[in-house]
């Protein structure tokens, strides 16, 4: 472990200059949503602050954890009964700091969910769609087309080792592939107007299915949490090695 500490505050303010949460109209708060110990020195990144992820930082001996997906979610009560209390009572125990960024850990230009997604796909693109623009586009060099959504569709299988649920589209050579990763179903129509040939996410809907038999453009449902695996790890290591720290990532397996 580092035998370099920083504060609390040190850590939040070097994530929240990062990410800019500010910038970000969300459902749940971004930053530090479970205030622990006042130094902190070693980081455990990961997706989701889940019961599996919380005992598994405690036996890392983490100070702080930072998640994609923290301990709220669209449409909670509030009530910290069940597994709400579960989760807090071992976080309060054993004094660790939870910071959570949701659509601010998605949008980062280099360390985001969408960025480090395409940078392990091979597209180079640029946010141009949906809600506040979190959506990518990237048109593939003359030469790097794909043959057809199948060849797409495998070469991300192969990249996220988890095969995709593919509505193939009318067939076409993809030029253009349009992403955001979670559960960005509800994005297929505006990455469509966009002009992408093909479609990736991690969820699928019972509607997209439709348009994509309608329109012809292929659509990509590759898992909520494989897609989301990148951005936590890549923004905490940035983070751990500004301020000194030692950062360790965990992966907590997820079929959704």
């Amino acid at each position: 472990m580092s035998t370099t500490s920083v504060t609390r505050q040190n850590l939040l303010s070097a994530c929240n200059t990062l990410l800019q949460p500010e910038r970000f109209k969300d459902y749940g708060p971004n930053g530090l949503q479970v205030e622990g110990r006042a130094e902190v020195r070693h980081v455990v990144s990961g997706v989701t602050a889940s019961l599996a992820f919380i005992e598994a930082a405690i036996a890392a001996k983490a100070d702080a954890i930072l998640v994609h997906h923290g301990l709220f979610w669209r449409g909670q009560d509030g009530s910290v009964t069940g597994w709400m209390k579960q989760r807090l009572k071992l976080l309060l125990a054993h004094d660790i700091n939870v910071l959570a960024y949701h659509l601010p850990l998605d949008a980062h230009a280099t360390l985001g969910n969408n960025a480090q997604l395409g940078m392990r796909l091979g597209l180079v693109g640029a946010p141009l769609f949906g809600e506040q623009n979190l959506g990518w586009l990237a048109t593939c060099a003359q030469g790097q087309t794909f043959e057809s959504s199948a060849v797409l569709a495998h070469q991300v299988g192969q990249a996220l080792g988890r095969t995709p649920v593919l509505l193939a589209g009318d067939g076409r050579t993809i030029r253009h592939v349009a992403w955001c990763t979670g559960g960005a179903q509800g994005y297929f129509e505006a990455a469509i107007a966009a002009g992408a040939d093909a479609f990736i996410t991690g969820e699928i809907s019972e509607p997209q299915a439709h348009i994509a038999r309608e329109t012809g453009v292929a659509f990509l449902a590759c898992g909520h949490h494989a897609t989301e695996r990148y951005g936590a790890p890549a923004v905490a290591a940035q983070v751990a090695e500004q301020l000194g720290l030692t950062h360790q990532f965990i992966d907590i397996d997820n079929p959704a």
